[in-house]
């Protein structure tokens, strides 16, 4: 099956981005310096990149971002550099030196409904209550916005520069862990549709999705008597376990709330694949004047010698 094109709606959207390590394995097993890493990549990357974050958690072997980009070259530079540092600070950390992510990483448009984008927002803050592993959001021991959304303020992380360690040692130098590590801050973004809304009242919605998803799993244990195994219990996991069944289920193409307004993203998409794939024709006929649809990331243009 062909690969989906990359495709960000005309004047920016909201995505969902996920990606899962190779046979779902524990790599991503949280630790404070796990962590701490992880949030100076974050931070590193919006700032390099000029991508809103706007939340983010990480299970042991996946992830979920929720990022306001402008088209899909930003959220490719931002992914990839995201994904390559990772796995490489991430497979260190594991002791794991083979393949790291399953596959590329997944991005889902987001329509610009109010009641779209906060189910989103609610289903990343409910990780790890879900899977029925922690019996609130704030026990999950990875990293998580929940946080800076219900507090407000930055987090805070470290970034690594291991060119400098490599040049160091290669020199026969000493140095401690923090030496040529770098303090990042990370800020998040509003969701799109709490924009208009201030600060104190963006934590109080935020605060009130929390307690939806505490009622929720309450009920749960009830029906089924199931006790959450709690954050010691995931922190004594190997990183290089994996889940007996990984969880497999098709993604949507798109987030909506309404079918109108799914409808409308479809629509959109065809009309962006129709175009982009004559726009490619074109190129391929040696037509260096052939114009791709706006959001698009084109191939790139290739000279004969």
């Amino acid at each position: 099956m062909s690969r989906r094109l990359r495709f960000i709606p005309e004047g920016g959207a909201l995505v969902e981005a996920t990606c899962r390590t190779v046979h779902g394995r524990y790599l991503l097993l949280p630790t404070p310096e796990l962590n701490e890493i992880i949030v100076g990549i974050l931070a590193r990357a919006r700032q390099r990149f000029e991508v809103g974050v706007c939340a983010f958690v990480f299970l042991t072997n996946h992830y979920h971002l929720l990022l306001q980009v402008e088209d899909a070259q930003q959220l490719a530079r931002f992914m990839s550099y995201v994904n390559s540092k990772l796995a490489r600070e991430a497979g260190r950390l594991a002791g794991w030196r083979e393949k790291f992510w399953s596959r590329r990483y997944q991005a889902i448009v987001i329509s610009h409904e109010d009641a779209a984008q906060t189910e989103r927002l609610k289903y990343i803050l409910s990780h790890g209550v879900k899977e029925k592993l922690v019996a609130r959001p704030q026990e999950w021991p990875g990293v998580h916005a929940l946080r800076a959304l219900l507090e407000g303020g930055p987090l805070e992380g470290l970034w690594f520069d291991r060119t400098q360690e490599y040049a160091a040692r290669r020199r026969g130098k000493e140095f401690d862990r923090l030496q040529y590590a770098t303090p990042e801050s990370l800020c998040l973004s509003p969701l799109p549709c709490w924009s208009h809304l201030s600060p104190s009242r963006q934590r109080e919605r935020a605060a009130d999705l929390v307690r939806e998803i505490e009622a929720e799993a309450v009920a749960e244990r009830e029906r089924t008597g199931i006790e959450p195994p709690g954050p010691a219990a995931i922190k004594a996991q190997h990183p290089h376990d994996a889940p007996n069944k990984p969880k497999k289920s098709p993604a949507p193409l798109f987030h909506a709330a309404t079918k109108a307004a799914r409808n409308a993203l479809y629509e959109a998409y065809a009309w962006f694949v129709a175009s982009f794939r004559a726009a490619a024709e074109k190129l391929k006929l040696g037509d260096l004047t052939a114009s791709f649809p706006s959001g698009s990331f084109p191939p790139g243009r290739f000279v004969a010698a």
